[in-house]
Protein backbone atom coordinates (compact mmCIF):
# COMPACT_ATOMS: atom_id res chain seq x y z
CA UNK A 1 0.00 0.00 0.00
CA UNK A 2 1.26 3.47 -0.95
CA UNK A 3 2.16 5.88 1.86
CA UNK A 4 -0.58 8.39 2.66
CA UNK A 5 0.45 11.89 1.54
CA UNK A 6 -2.85 13.76 1.95
CA UNK A 7 -6.22 14.25 0.28
CA UNK A 8 -5.60 16.19 -2.95
CA UNK A 9 -7.75 19.18 -3.84
CA UNK A 10 -8.82 17.28 -6.96
CA UNK A 11 -10.86 14.96 -4.72
CA UNK A 12 -13.11 17.82 -3.64
CA UNK A 13 -13.28 19.16 -7.18
CA UNK A 14 -14.37 15.71 -8.36
CA UNK A 15 -17.29 15.68 -5.92
CA UNK A 16 -18.31 19.23 -6.84
CA UNK A 17 -18.50 18.15 -10.47
CA UNK A 18 -20.32 14.92 -9.59
CA UNK A 19 -22.95 16.88 -7.64
CA UNK A 20 -23.57 18.94 -10.79
CA UNK A 21 -23.81 15.87 -13.04
CA UNK A 22 -24.55 12.70 -11.11
CA UNK A 23 -24.82 10.44 -14.13
CA UNK A 24 -23.31 7.25 -15.47
CA UNK A 25 -21.74 9.15 -18.37
CA UNK A 26 -19.94 11.52 -15.99
CA UNK A 27 -18.77 8.66 -13.79
CA UNK A 28 -17.46 6.66 -16.72
CA UNK A 29 -15.58 9.66 -18.10
CA UNK A 30 -14.04 10.54 -14.71
CA UNK A 31 -13.56 7.13 -13.10
CA UNK A 32 -9.79 7.63 -13.33
CA UNK A 33 -10.08 10.81 -11.26
CA UNK A 34 -12.08 8.96 -8.60
CA UNK A 35 -9.48 6.19 -8.43
CA UNK A 36 -6.47 8.52 -8.27
CA UNK A 37 -7.78 11.35 -6.09
CA UNK A 38 -10.38 9.67 -3.86
CA UNK A 39 -10.04 5.89 -3.68
CA UNK A 40 -6.26 5.57 -3.47
CA UNK A 41 -5.77 8.30 -0.82
CA UNK A 42 -8.66 6.93 1.27
CA UNK A 43 -7.26 3.39 1.14
CA UNK A 44 -3.82 4.68 2.12
CA UNK A 45 -5.32 6.68 5.01
CA UNK A 46 -7.26 3.67 6.33
CA UNK A 47 -4.18 1.48 5.99
CA UNK A 48 -2.09 3.80 8.16
CA UNK A 49 -4.89 4.10 10.73
CA UNK A 50 -5.29 0.31 10.91
CA UNK A 51 -2.23 -0.16 13.14
CA UNK A 52 -3.97 1.69 15.98
CA UNK A 53 -7.67 1.29 15.27
CA UNK A 54 -8.08 -1.91 13.27
CA UNK A 55 -8.69 -2.83 9.66
CA UNK A 56 -10.63 -0.19 7.76
CA UNK A 57 -13.10 -0.58 4.93
CA UNK A 58 -14.41 1.72 2.23
CA UNK A 59 -18.08 2.04 1.43
CA UNK A 60 -19.10 1.44 -2.16
CA UNK A 61 -19.47 4.63 -4.20
CA UNK A 62 -22.78 3.47 -5.68
CA UNK A 63 -26.24 4.25 -4.30
CA UNK A 64 -28.83 1.49 -4.08
CA UNK A 65 -31.67 3.17 -5.95
CA UNK A 66 -34.01 0.17 -6.20
CA UNK A 67 -36.26 1.18 -3.29
CA UNK A 68 -35.25 4.81 -2.87
CA UNK A 69 -36.90 8.01 -4.05
CA UNK A 70 -33.38 9.40 -4.55
CA UNK A 71 -32.37 8.03 -7.94
CA UNK A 72 -28.87 9.54 -8.08
CA UNK A 73 -26.67 6.56 -8.99
CA UNK A 74 -23.52 7.65 -7.11
CA UNK A 75 -22.83 8.80 -3.57
CA UNK A 76 -21.56 12.36 -3.46
CA UNK A 77 -19.03 11.55 -0.75
CA UNK A 78 -16.64 8.71 0.07
CA UNK A 79 -16.78 7.10 3.48
CA UNK A 80 -14.33 4.81 5.22
CA UNK A 81 -14.88 3.08 8.54
CA UNK A 82 -13.46 0.73 11.14
CA UNK A 83 -16.21 -1.41 12.72
CA UNK A 84 -15.94 -2.53 16.33
CA UNK A 85 -19.44 -4.05 16.55
CA UNK A 86 -22.68 -4.00 14.52
CA UNK A 87 -23.26 -0.35 13.53
CA UNK A 88 -20.56 0.82 15.97
CA UNK A 89 -17.10 2.12 15.12
CA UNK A 90 -14.99 4.91 13.61
CA UNK A 91 -15.80 6.83 10.42
CA UNK A 92 -14.08 9.26 8.06
CA UNK A 93 -15.56 10.93 4.99
CA UNK A 94 -14.56 13.26 2.18
CA UNK A 95 -16.86 15.09 -0.20
CA UNK A 96 -17.29 18.44 -1.89
CA UNK A 97 -17.66 20.10 1.52
CA UNK A 98 -14.37 18.65 2.77
CA UNK A 99 -13.42 16.30 5.59
CA UNK A 100 -15.70 14.85 8.24
CA UNK A 101 -14.65 12.54 11.07
CA UNK A 102 -17.27 10.72 13.11
CA UNK A 103 -17.89 7.67 15.19
CA UNK A 104 -20.14 5.94 17.66
CA UNK A 105 -23.32 3.93 17.18
CA UNK A 106 -25.40 4.91 14.18
CA UNK A 107 -28.23 2.39 13.73
CA UNK A 108 -29.87 0.86 16.77
CA UNK A 109 -31.77 -2.43 16.85
CA UNK A 110 -34.34 -2.91 19.60
CA UNK A 111 -31.95 -5.19 21.47
CA UNK A 112 -29.13 -2.65 21.27
CA UNK A 113 -31.38 0.16 22.48
CA UNK A 114 -32.48 -1.97 25.43
CA UNK A 115 -28.91 -2.76 26.42
CA UNK A 116 -27.92 0.87 26.01
CA UNK A 117 -30.67 2.15 28.29
CA UNK A 118 -29.93 -0.47 30.92
CA UNK A 119 -26.28 0.61 30.93
CA UNK A 120 -27.09 4.33 31.05
CA UNK A 121 -29.38 3.65 34.02
CA UNK A 122 -26.53 1.93 35.87
CA UNK A 123 -23.14 3.05 37.22
CA UNK A 124 -21.84 2.66 33.65
CA UNK A 125 -23.81 5.78 32.74
CA UNK A 126 -21.28 7.90 34.61
CA UNK A 127 -18.50 6.43 32.47
CA UNK A 128 -20.49 7.29 29.34
CA UNK A 129 -20.83 10.91 30.45
CA UNK A 130 -17.05 11.11 30.90
CA UNK A 131 -16.47 9.55 27.46
CA UNK A 132 -18.75 12.12 25.83
CA UNK A 133 -16.92 14.90 27.67
CA UNK A 134 -13.60 13.60 26.35
CA UNK A 135 -14.96 13.62 22.80
CA UNK A 136 -16.21 17.18 23.26
CA UNK A 137 -12.75 18.31 24.37
CA UNK A 138 -11.49 16.89 21.08
CA UNK A 139 -13.84 19.17 19.16
CA UNK A 140 -16.47 16.52 18.46
CA UNK A 141 -20.18 17.32 18.59
CA UNK A 142 -22.68 14.91 20.12
CA UNK A 143 -25.46 13.65 17.84
CA UNK A 144 -27.64 10.65 17.16
CA UNK A 145 -31.31 9.69 16.97
CA UNK A 146 -32.99 11.29 19.99
CA UNK A 147 -36.60 10.88 21.19
CA UNK A 148 -38.62 14.07 21.68
CA UNK A 149 -40.26 12.53 24.72
CA UNK A 150 -38.78 10.42 27.51
CA UNK A 151 -38.73 6.62 27.31
CA UNK A 152 -41.60 4.80 28.97
CA UNK A 153 -41.01 4.24 32.66
CA UNK A 154 -38.23 6.82 32.99
CA UNK A 155 -38.75 9.48 35.64
CA UNK A 156 -38.80 13.15 34.64
CA UNK A 157 -36.01 13.87 37.12
CA UNK A 158 -33.71 11.04 36.06
CA UNK A 159 -30.12 12.42 36.24
CA UNK A 160 -29.30 11.04 32.78
CA UNK A 161 -32.65 11.61 31.09
CA UNK A 162 -31.11 13.31 28.04
CA UNK A 163 -28.85 10.33 27.38
CA UNK A 164 -31.75 7.91 27.89
CA UNK A 165 -33.61 9.69 25.08
CA UNK A 166 -30.95 8.58 22.61
CA UNK A 167 -31.66 5.65 20.31
CA UNK A 168 -28.21 6.03 18.78
CA UNK A 169 -25.15 7.98 19.92
CA UNK A 170 -22.66 9.58 17.53
CA UNK A 171 -20.02 12.28 17.60
CA UNK A 172 -18.68 14.15 14.59
CA UNK A 173 -16.55 17.03 13.41
CA UNK A 174 -16.61 18.90 10.09
CA UNK A 175 -13.39 20.58 9.01
CA UNK A 176 -14.09 21.88 5.52
CA UNK A 177 -11.20 22.01 3.05
CA UNK A 178 -8.17 23.55 4.80
CA UNK A 179 -4.83 23.44 2.99
CA UNK A 180 -3.43 20.84 5.42
CA UNK A 181 -5.79 18.21 3.99
CA UNK A 182 -3.34 17.86 1.12
CA UNK A 183 -0.55 16.83 3.52
CA UNK A 184 0.12 14.14 6.11
CA UNK A 185 -1.39 16.48 8.70
CA UNK A 186 -4.72 15.04 7.58
CA UNK A 187 -3.65 11.68 9.00
CA UNK A 188 -2.63 13.28 12.30
CA UNK A 189 -5.95 15.11 12.50
CA UNK A 190 -8.03 11.97 11.96
CA UNK A 191 -5.88 10.08 14.49
CA UNK A 192 -6.42 12.76 17.15
CA UNK A 193 -10.15 12.90 16.49
CA UNK A 194 -10.54 9.12 16.60
CA UNK A 195 -8.49 8.98 19.81
CA UNK A 196 -10.81 11.56 21.39
CA UNK A 197 -13.82 9.38 20.59
CA UNK A 198 -12.17 6.07 21.57
CA UNK A 199 -13.59 6.00 25.14
CA UNK A 200 -17.08 6.46 23.67
CA UNK A 201 -16.63 3.84 20.95
CA UNK A 202 -15.26 1.36 23.47
CA UNK A 203 -18.15 2.03 25.89
CA UNK A 204 -20.70 1.49 23.13
CA UNK A 205 -18.94 -1.65 21.91
CA UNK A 206 -18.96 -3.12 25.42
CA UNK A 207 -22.45 -2.08 26.54
CA UNK A 208 -24.56 -1.86 23.36
CA UNK A 209 -23.14 -4.96 21.71
CA UNK A 210 -24.33 -6.73 18.54
CA UNK A 211 -27.55 -5.93 16.70
CA UNK A 212 -28.70 -9.56 16.54
CA UNK A 213 -31.13 -8.51 13.85
CA UNK A 214 -29.23 -8.87 10.59
CA UNK A 215 -26.91 -6.51 8.74
CA UNK A 216 -26.99 -2.88 9.98
CA UNK A 217 -27.77 -0.09 7.58
CA UNK A 218 -24.79 1.84 6.20
CA UNK A 219 -24.37 5.41 7.43
CA UNK A 220 -25.38 7.91 4.78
Amino acid sequence: MARFTGIPVQAFEFYEALAADNSKSFWTAHKGDYDAYVKEPMLALLDELSTEFGEGRMFRPYNDVRFSKDKRPYKEHQGGYVPTEDAIGYYVQIGADGLMVAGGWWNGSSLQIGRYRDAVDSAAGVVLEKAIATAAKGGLELGGDVMKTRPRGVAEDHPRLELLRHRTVTVERHDGTPAWLGTRKALTHVQKSWRAMTPLVEWLTDHVGPADEGIPQEPQ
